[in-house]
């Protein structure tokens, strides 16, 4: 999943891109509401994690501008907003979900509780049932940054649970390469490598050990998809919701 964090504090921004690259997003960031603005037309993002207080304007006229339709997106698809900042006051809180934000936390915060609201809006965005997600015998925890195929945990990469986890999101549905590179890598990928092809080679290879179905499938022209698979004989694994 592709973030965007709209904040003109430097230190701030290091300190949210280490610890959300860490769970495996894909973080752009912008320091002004005109950055910000460029960047949500040149690229789609799940969600935008918004100050209030910026150098050339707020935070508030922002939201109001996505959410009236004045700010060209990347694909059409408004993003979820989750508003940053560290004005607290009941006020300021009501006015920024009467403009279109979808949550907002107040600063400080801790990096937990700001994970979890994300996985929370993209839940919402994704049509999750859950924060486990389930599809035939495989397992994704996103809390924990676990999977497993069966009882078999999963050794991944952050970017080969990223890709799970999007693909996840969308069971039955042929995923461009594209969307994939869009949604899941950030805006230093260069979208001439093989970055993509070569990620989901290496989840392809994990997710089906020798006498195990085939998994994860190339569909020519197209894309990648989950295939539909029985849920596992093993059963659940403990410790994750059935």
């Amino acid at each position: 999943m592709r973030l965007l964090i709209v904040e003109d504090e430097a230190g701030l921004v290091s300190a949210l891109q280490v610890a959300l690259r860490r769970e495996g997003y894909a973080v752009d960031q912008a320091r002004t509401v005109a950055e910000a603005r460029e960047k949500l037309g040149l690229n789609p993002y799940d969600v935008v994690l918004l100050d209030i207080t910026l150098p050339d304007g707020t935070g508030f006229d922002l939201t109001r501008a996505i959410r009236g339709g004045q700010v060209p997106l990347a694909d059409g698809d408004p993003p979820r907003i989750l508003m940053l900042t560290a004005r607290g006051r009941l006020t300021d809180r009501v006015t920024g979900l009467d403009v279109g934000a979808d949550d907002y936390l107040v600063k400080p915060f801790a990096i937990i509780e700001l994970s979890a609201r994300i996985r929370a809006l993209l839940r919402r965005e994704a049509r999750e049932a859950a924060a486990v997600l389930v599809h035939g015998p495989i397992r994704l925890d996103a809390a924990r940054q676990l999977a497993w195929r069966g009882t078999r945990e999963l050794v991944l990469t952050r970017k080969e649970f990223a890709v799970l986890r999007y693909l996840m999101n969308r069971p039955a549905y042929v995923v461009p390469a594209e969307e994939l590179l869009e949604h899941v890598w950030d805006e230093n990928a260069d979208p001439f490598t093989q970055t993509v092809r070569v990620t989901v080679g290496t989840l392809r290879r994990k997710l089906t050990l020798d006498g195990e179905d085939p998994a994860l499938e190339t569909v020519i022209g197209r894309g990648y998809r989950l295939r539909e698979l029985p849920a596992s004989v093993d059963g659940p694994v403990e410790g994750v919701p059935a």
